[in-house]
C-alpha cells in the first residue's frame, strides 16, 4: 500500500499471519513437536483473521482474537499458549521492521487444577504392564519417572549423554541444556549394548511408545483416567522430590522449569516444612503448653 507523509512517498508493508510465519519460522522455532503445535496455532489465528494482511497489530484486533478463541470453547491456558507463540512471532517481525507497533499481550488467568501422580502401587503394576508388551519401553518408562525428563528428551538422548552417572539433555522445551544424576535403576535402564542405535532409547517412536503405555494402562484398570498419560511420569517426580523435602529451586532445575511460578505447582505437597515455622513464631515454650 502506499501512503504520503511531509510530501515524500512512502511505502508501508502489509504481512499476514502466514507470511510472517513462513518468513521467521526456521529463526524462531526449532524442529520438533512444540514448531509442529506452534504451525496450528498461527493457522488458526490466521484463520480467524481472515488472512488479513496488517503494517500494525492493534491491542483492538488482539482482543477480537482472544475473544473468538474463548468462543470457540478455548481453555485460558490454551489461549495462553497460542497467544505465546503469536507474540514471539510480532515481537521478532516488530524487531526486524515488518510492523510498526505491537499490542500489549496480558496473560490469561489459568486454573490451578489437581496434578495426578502415581502411587508406588500404580507405578509398580503400569511398568510391569508395559514391560510384558516391550522391554525398551520398560527401560524407557523407569528413566523417565527417575530423571522427570520429558518423553522427546529421552528419546533424542545420544550416547555420549549418558556418561558418568549423568543425563544431560540437550535439546529441551525451554532451549537450557540441564544435567541431571541417575538413579542406579535409571543407570540400569541406559546400560544396554548399542547395536547401531544413536541412544538407548532411539529404537522407540514416539507414538509407538503411547500405543504400548495406553494398551497397559487399560491392563491394569486405568483406562477412565485421563490424566494418566506418559506426562504424568515427570509430575510423578516432581512431586516425590518435593515431598522428600527438596527445595523449589531444586526442583526447578531438575525438571528444566524457565520459571519458578511452574515448580510451584507442585508446593503444596511440601506442606511438612512448614512446622519449622511454628517453633520460630511459638511464644509458649512450656511443656503441656498446646492443650490440643
Amino acid at each position: 500500500s502506499v501512503s504520503f507523509s511531509d510530501d515524500r512517498l512512502r511505502v508501508v508493508s502489509e504481512f499476514s499471519l502466514k507470511e510472517l510465519f513462513s518468513k521467521y519460522v526456521d529463526i524462531l522455532w526449532e524442529p520438533g513437536k512444540h514448531r509442529y503445535n506452534v504451525t496450528f496455532f498461527i493457522g488458526e489465528l490466521d484463520e480467524l483473521m481472515l488472512g488479513k494482511r496488517f503494517s500494525a497489530f492493534s491491542q483492538e484486533a488482539l482482543d477480537e482474537l482472544i475473544g473468538k478463541l474463548r468462543a470457540r470453547g478455548n481453555s485460558n491456558a490454551t489461549i495462553n499458549r497460542k497467544m505465546a507463540a503469536l507474540s514471539k512471532l510480532l515481537r521478532k517481525a516488530h524487531k526486524m521492521g515488518d510492523i510498526h507497533s505491537l499490542p500489549e499481550f496480558r496473560r490469561q488467568k489459568e486454573r490451578s487444577g489437581r496434578i495426578r501422580f502415581l502411587s508406588r502401587d500404580e507405578e509398580d503394576r503400569l511398568f510391569a504392564a508395559i514391560a510384558r508388551r516391550n522391554a525398551d519401553a520398560g527401560r524407557l518408562s523407569v528413566f523417565l519417572v527417575d530423571t522427570g525428563c520429558r518423553l522427546g528428551e529421552a528419546i533424542g538422548l545420544n550416547w555420549n549423554d549418558v556418561i558418568g552417572g549423568k543425563a544431560s539433555f540437550w535439546i529441551t522445551k525451554s532451549a537450557r541444556a540441564r544435567s541431571v544424576p541417575l538413579t542406579c535403576r535409571a543407570q540400569e535402564a541406559v546400560s544396554i549394548p548399542k547395536d547401531g542405535h544413536k541412544g538407548p532409547f532411539a529404537m522407540l517412536k514416539q507414538a509407538q511408545y503411547r500405543t504400548i503405555w495406553n494398551e497397559a494402562k487399560a491392563e491394569i484398570g486405568l483406562s477412565q483416567d485421563d490424566q494418566v498419560v506418559p506426562h504424568v511420569l515427570r509430575h510423578t517426580c516432581a512431586s516425590r522430590l518435593v515431598q522428600g523435602g527438596i527445595d523449589l529451586r531444586r526442583v526447578q532445575m531438575w525438571l528444566g522449569h524457565q520459571t519458578l511460578q511452574m515448580t510451584m505447582r507442585y508446593a503444596h505437597l511440601a506442606t511438612s516444612d512448614l512446622d519449622p515455622c511454628v517453633d520460630v513464631l511459638e511464644r509458649c515454650k512450656g511443656a503441656g503448653c498446646c492443650k490440643n
